[in-house]
């Protein structure tokens, strides 16, 4: 398992050195500078790091949300009052959403100011995407309510990772609503074919499970590129790598990133203790409730409280800015791109 991290590390430094020239399928590839110049519109001056109190070596939040219902059953469940008020918040505390595969390559092109917030979807529900017969996303579904919440609020981007297992969304259809995310700027993970539990499989198994759910993702959107794994139950495989990269039945896959259940906001990419292949997510829960400490209501209120451990935008994606304080945080394969104030 270290050594797979190690690599994956690796690989995931290279990518964040190199992503302003990457051009990324799953819609999250940033526009050209040259672009702005084109239409006649200069882009705007960079701020003072201190003056936006950037620390792009903070805490990122990465909330993770399952089934939508008006009368949840369990802790994984939640209302859409319940989720359009949470994304209202994170609007209002000028959080930016970003995709898991941009988090995990180092794509964090945000303005100054700012906070990256990742939402990842699991299990590919009908009350997480739905489309109406004209193609449009159903108001009431989680993708209606994050599109209605970012035109309230356009600096509040839509986009977000859905983790999907097999015959995803099946009231829309598979490849509807996967054409549908991809065409938009979403992002499309993996989440094995059955929803297994990777620790009860053999190695020859876990590939399977991760490989053959690759193979439906590609069958309904061909040519699509899949980074990022949530692995079911937060459950590693044995031995770990496999989670990272590996192949069956002539199906070879490998992950930039690889997500957990977790129970805290992860650290920045940039941070030379982050791990890759062992990302934490908060679950959304509100303020009270079972193990509700562990929940996005807290855990918001907890970085609220704590600005300085908050991942902030310098609005200056060819750097990593940060106080001076914290340059030993910072991985080594980035002091090229430091900026500590």
């Amino acid at each position: 398992m270290r050594r797979s991290t190690v690599l994956l590390s690796a690989v995931g430094l290279l990518l964040a050195a190199t992503s302003c020239a990457e051009q990324a399928h799953d819609g999250s590839a940033s526009v050209p500078a040259s672009s702005a110049a084109a239409v006649g519109t200069a882009p705007p001056a960079p701020q003072q790091p201190a003056s936006v109190q950037a620390n792009e070596l903070g805490s990122v939040p990465v909330l993770m949300y399952h089934q939508f219902s008006d009368h949840p059953a369990s802790v994984y469940d939640r209302t859409p009052a319940d989720f359009r008020a949470e994304l209202e918040r994170l609007a209002r505390e000028n959080y930016v959403p970003i995709t898991a595969g941009e988090f995990t390559s180092g794509r964090i092109d945000i303005p100054a100011g700012t906070h990256p917030v990742v939402l990842t979807f699991d299990d590919s529900t009908n009350s997480q995407v739905q489309l109406d017969p004209k193609g449009d996303p159903t108001p009431d579904s989680a993708l209606g309510i994050l599109l209605d919440v970012s035109k309230a609020h356009p600096s509040f981007r839509a986009t977000a990772t859905f983790f999907v297992n097999g015959s995803p969304f099946s009231v829309t259809g598979a490849t509807k609503a996967l054409t549908w995310l991809t065409q938009h700027g979403f992002e499309v993970g993996n989440h094995t074919l059955h929803h297994s539990n990777l620790a009860t499989l053999d190695p020859a198994g876990v590939q399977e499970a991760i490989a053959s759910e690759q193979t439906e993702i590609t069958k309904a959107v061909p040519g699509m590129s899949v980074h990022s794994l949530a692995l079911p139950y937060g459950v590693m495989p044995k031995p770990g790598s496999l989670a990272v990269q590996g192949g069956a039945g002539g199906v070879a896959y490998q992950h930039r990133g690889v997500y957990l259940v977790g129970a805290n906001p992860s650290r920045s990419p940039f941070d030379g203790a982050f791990d890759p292949a062992a990302i934490p997510r908060i679950r959304s829960e509100a303020a009270t409730g079972p193990e509700a400490q562990f929940g996005s209501t807290v855990w918001l209120d907890r970085l609220a409280e704590n600005p300085a451990g908050r991942y902030t935008s310098a609005g200056d994606p060819d750097h990593v800015t940060f106080p001076k304080s914290q340059a030993s945080q910072l991985a080594e394969p980035l002091r090229s791109r430091a900026r500590p104030y």
